[in-house]
């Protein structure tokens, strides 16, 4: 089936309802794993029941221009509900489930959100608490049975969906309203606000237009040229902007998209559903890697030296064509490679990654095991897509040419500007930070990067993000931190010694990899702690930074380092919801360890 034109593609979200439905009718359009399967909503059904949940929403008080929070993790409801409320010209407010009340009842209060529509009990709790900081929220709507009480009303999804269905059936001429109600929908209007996570500062709400969105996808499509018999298993978060446009995506360009059941299942799920395309942050791929890697090892005598000697060349292969067409790596597929694909369900044409740099070797390694990642780049504010990779034409190291449709250009001080249509409306409610982020068009994106001979671009570091040493060296450890994170044993880094006079490294390291130095089992948190006064792993870490020195200034050198037992995570407040380390909570959690360094 050939790829979808793109001059035919929807030119607003809320046109996409019916595009879909009425040009893919497959039974699995979309669809989420359980341990019985896949349950599929088809595509014959899609506005069917796009409607009923819009006309219910209206019923409880949804109006055009109304702020409509989903506080959900994802699964195919997400995306009922966000196209219930774009059809009704309604915005969308999509928040991280793993947000904690205060956070939540900020994003209510600044986009003025009136209703609400969650998951489950836990996430109806948080908004009831939230509600207390937010006088706003008017109702909310759950997905699943809930008993939950508290300050604001509470609505069934079944009892939403049902009062949407009785005023299609009762009330003349309301079928008809939802759909010209919907075509009436501008590329101007605004579809949704997006609340960066950031990793300072108070979050900022990016509003985003049904025709930067629109326009996203378009140049996504024209890039990837999906096709309608292509499979996606989702893994990642729809309230991220890389997830949900690329449901967008795969819903105007007909690809099934699959919903794993959770983060716990993908390795199930993979087997059931089979994709051909699949995105994910680095953490995903490196989570693989790890896990193709401890099978491998497992193994004894010549099935461990044939899977060495396989994942070696595989990684020359993702480097050198030529190895990628000889007899060896047609011999190691034969007895290696083969089984890791076929550990992902034996059809991925590509992986995308997004969010975060990837580890360059991770990228040679899967280009040759023959299921490649491309890397793409992007921000909330660019809707988010500013480039990736070509399918067959990866470069390690850059993150593809910018989309057909984006412009780019490197100011003097070498910040990445940008310009085009998936280019943001603005803040919500912040003229002045709107315009100190656009001059003349272009979007100050804050992030350090060059465009090399073939015109792809690579990203350096971020330009607020660098440390200043106390002798005014300036030192970006966007890059050196990724650099430290191709070893396996390391898990996460950042970078420390701003005002001080030489850099530092809070490392947390590996616990399957500190076990396997110590020669003892991976245990517990509390059991990794020991551990990390080893010599022999503290030398094992040391030969890492050492590495990582190497080809480094010496002003930029790692002059010493602390390992740190904890697991650094979105709900400790050291990660964002998009896995960005917050240096500062690591220079405030860490602050004694880190004095102690400078100490003397």
């Amino acid at each position: 089936m050939p790829a979808t034109d793109i001059a035919s593609l929807p030119r607003t979200i809320a046109d996409l309802p019916f595009f879909a439905g009425g040009r893919y009718p497959r039974p699995d359009l979309i669809g989420r794993c359980s341990a019985n399967g896949i349950a599929g909503i088809a595509g014959r059904d899609l506005v069917d029941r796009v409607r009923d949940l819009g006309l219910g929403l209206g019923a409880l008080g949804m109006s055009r221009g109304d702020r409509v929070a989903i506080v959900a993790e994802s699964r195919p409801e997400w995306l009922l509900a966000d196209f219930a409320i774009l059809t009704a010209g309604a915005v969308t407010v999509p928040i991280y489930p793993t947000l904690a009340p205060e956070q939540i009842a900020f994003i209510l209060r600044d986009s003025d959100v009136r209703l609400a529509i969650a998951s489950n009990a836990a996430q109806v709790e948080k908004l009831q608490a939230a509600a207390a900081l937010a006088p706003c929220l008017e109702a909310i709507v759950a997905m699943d049975a809930v008993s939950a009480t508290g300050p604001v009303r509470v609505v069934a999804w079944a009892e939403a969906v049902g009062l949407g269905h009785a005023r299609m059936v009762k009330e003349w001429g309301v079928a008809k309203a939802f759909q010209d109600g919907a075509k009436s929908v501008a590329p101007s209007d605004v579809a949704t606000i997006i609340y960066t996570s950031g990793t300072t500062g108070e979050p900022k709400g990016v509003e985003l237009t049904h025709g930067n969105l629109a326009a996203n996808v378009a140049g996504s499509q024209e890039r990837l040229a999906l096709e309608e018999t292509d499979v996606a298993l989702s893994i990642l978060p729809l309230c991220h902007a890389f997830e949900r446009t690329a449901a967008y995506l795969y819903l105007s360009t007909g690809v099934s998209m699959i919903f794993a059941e959770s983060l716990d299942t993908v390795a199930r799920d993979l087997l059931t559903v089979r994709p051909t395309l699949m995105t994910g942050a680095p953490r995903v791929f490196e989570k693989l890697h790890a896990r193709v890697v401890e099978r491998g090892h497992a193994q004894r005598g010549i099935q461990r030296r044939l899977f060495d000697w396989a994942m070696g060349l595989a990684a020359e292969a993702g480097r050198t064509s030529a190895v990628a067409a000889s007899w060896r790596w047609r011999l190691a597929d034969r007895l290696v490679l083969h089984r890791i694909r076929e550990g992902v369900g034996g059809r991925i044409k590509f992986f995308v990654s997004g969010s975060a740099p990837l580890r360059r070797d991770l990228i040679e390694i899967f280009a040759g095991v023959g299921a490649p990642i491309l890397e793409g780049y992007g921000l909330t504010e660019t809707a988010p897509v500013v480039s990736v990779t070509p399918p067959g034409a990866i470069r390690a190291g850059t993150v593809g040419p910018p989309l057909m449709n984006v412009e780019v250009r490197i100011a003097d001080d070498g910040e990445l500007l940008v310009r085009g249509p998936s280019i943001m409306h603005g803040y919500h409610k912040k003229p002045v930070e709107t315009a100190e982020a656009m001059t003349g068009g272009w979007l100050h994106t804050g992030d350090l990067a060059f465009v090399d001979e073939a015109g792809y671009l690579a990203i350096t570091g971020r330009k607020k993000e660098l440390l200043v040493t106390s002798g005014g060296k300036k030192i970006a450890p966007a890059p050196i931190e990724a650099r430290f994170k191709e070893h396996p044993l390391v898990c996460e880094v950042a970078l420390v010694g701003d005002g001080r006079n030489f850099i530092s490294a809070m490392i947390v390291p590996d616990r399957g990899a500190v076990a396997r130095i110590a020669g003892v089992q991976a245990g517990s948190t509390a059991a990794l702690a020991p551990l990390l006064d080893r010599a022999d792993v503290r030398q094992a870490v040391q030969a890492i930074v050492d590495a990582v020195n190497a080809p480094l200034a010496q002003f930029e050198r790692i002059k010493k380092f602390a390992l740190v037992p904890d697991e650094w995570t979105i709900a400790s407040g050291v990660l964002t919801p998009t896995l960005k380390v917050r240096r500062r909570v690591v220079e405030a959690k860490y602050r004694d360890v880190i004095d102690r360094m400078y100490a003397g």
